[in-house]
Parts: structure tokens; sequence; C-alpha cells
């Protein structure tokens, strides 16, 4: 698996397929495999006639392991896709990003919105700009002993899915504790770009896809329905809805 590095953390990537670039940033405690190859999204976007690029977050997969908040950020995960995009030469490109992968790519369509050709904000709704970010008690369950001495239910479910991955858990309680810092309004109604915002219709974690909806100007909704926050990355009904919207983007 190809490797560069944004100054000296390393990043691991993908990059498959001809066409159009879009790129795939994954999730908190997950990993470009997880989110984006097992699904098949990759093979999906290929076969549509994307070139697919799909990276490892800092803390991640195949990428560096830190273990000080202070190496994380949404704008320091945000430099790393920006910095990947610079290491492949790719000027401008959609985006598409699930749960934390979402809050990276709405930070650089605010910040560097020449980057962004469309977005598409999966897992994320009206939590990017208020309330609902995993809580202490989630960064506690990453650093406790077993699972079994987690009794916070938020915390349990990340932790259950932290082992799962075989992920490295202190790296990823780093994460969670240096990128807690929300959107604002304000920040959220300056996206110019195409955006859709897709969320499972019994997700309690993304909030309000419609909400959020309401506040950006070219935002608009994909239901995917009867799935969770956990269930809704590999549904046909997601992919279905975001090679349409890619289809009509300028």
């Amino acid at each position: 698996m190809p490797s560069f590095k944004n100054g000296s953390v390393g990043i691991a990537y993908l990059d498959e397929g001809q066409g159009d670039p879009i790129v795939l940033i994954h999730g908190f405690a997950s990993s470009k495999n997880v989110n984006w190859v097992y699904p098949s999204w990759t093979s999906e976007l290929t076969k549509a006639g994307y070139r697919v690029i799909a990276l490892d977050n800092r803390g991640h997969g195949e990428s560096a392991k830190l273990h000080d908040p202070q190496d994380y950020g949404i704008e320091v995960l945000a430099g790393d896709v920006l910095a990947l995009m610079d290491q492949l030469d790719i000027a401008r490109a959609d985006l598409m990003g699930y749960s934390l992968g979402a809050r990276i790519g709405a930070y650089i369509a605010v910040h560097h919105p020449e980057r962004v050709r469309s977005l598409v904000s999966g897992g994320l709704g009206l939590v990017l700009v208020e309330g609902g970010l995993p809580s202490e008690n989630v960064a506690l369950a990453l650093e406790a002993a077993s699972l079994g001495d987690v009794t916070d239910p938020q915390g349990r479910t990340f932790r259950a899915f932290a082992d799962q991955t075989r992920s490295d858990r202190r790296a990823l309680a780093a994460c969670l504790r240096g990128t807690r810092l929300q959107m604002t309004r304000e920040e959220a109604a300056s996206i110019q770009t195409p955006m859709l915002i897709a969320v499972g219709t019994t997700d309690d974690v993304s909030g309000s896809a419609s909400a959020l909806a309401e506040i950006i100007p070219h935002a608009e909704v994909l239901d995917i329905p009867n799935r969770d926050h956990m269930r809704a990355v590999g549904d046909r009904v997601y992919k279905t809805g975001v090679l349409d919207f890619l289809s009509r983007r300028p």
C-alpha cells in the first residue's frame, strides 16, 4: 500500500481507477479498508469511471499512530487530506467523508473551497454544528483494560468497534480529544459547493440531515432507510444516491 509523509507523519493511502478524482475520508476508529474497500465503495466508484483516492487518517489503519491530542484536530486531519492531494497533483476533487471524515470534508469546503468540486457528508447531520460529539466517556472506554470494564453505552459501542478493527486505542483516544471543536453555523452556511447529506433514518449519532441542509445553501438530503450509524456505510441506497449526485453536480 503506498504512503507518503506529511511533515514527519506517515499517511497510507490507495489510488485506483481513472477519471474525475474523488477523495474518500473515513470515520473515527475506522480505516480506508473498513469504510470504503470492504463495503465495495472503491470498486463501485472505479467501475463508474472515477479515480478513487482514500487515505488512512493519522492514528488509524496503516498511518502513523500518535498519542498526543495536539497532533490531531480537524484542521490537522484536513491538512493530511490536502497534502495527499498535493502529493498526487490533484488541484480539485469531489470529497466524500463519513462521520469524522465528513467533518474533515466540511472543514476543507469552508477553508479551501477551491479544492472541492462537490461534498458528500455521510453519517453526519446537525452534529456538524451542535451537540452530540462523542464524550470523554468514549475516550475513557478506549483506554479501559477491557470491554467488560466499560459501562457507558456509547463508550461500549466505540470500544467494541475499535477492538473489532484492532485499532491503536491510545491513538484513537488522543484523536477524539483533539477533534472536539465543532463548526459554527456561520461557517456551515458559508459552504457554497454542491453538497449531499446522507444519513440513516435510525441513526441516533449524526443528528438531523434535514436540519443541517436548512443551514447550507446548496445541500440536499439522502435518507438511508432503516440504517443506523454503523450500518449505513455500505447500504445500496447510499451508493446509488451518491452516484446520482455525482452525475448531476457541475
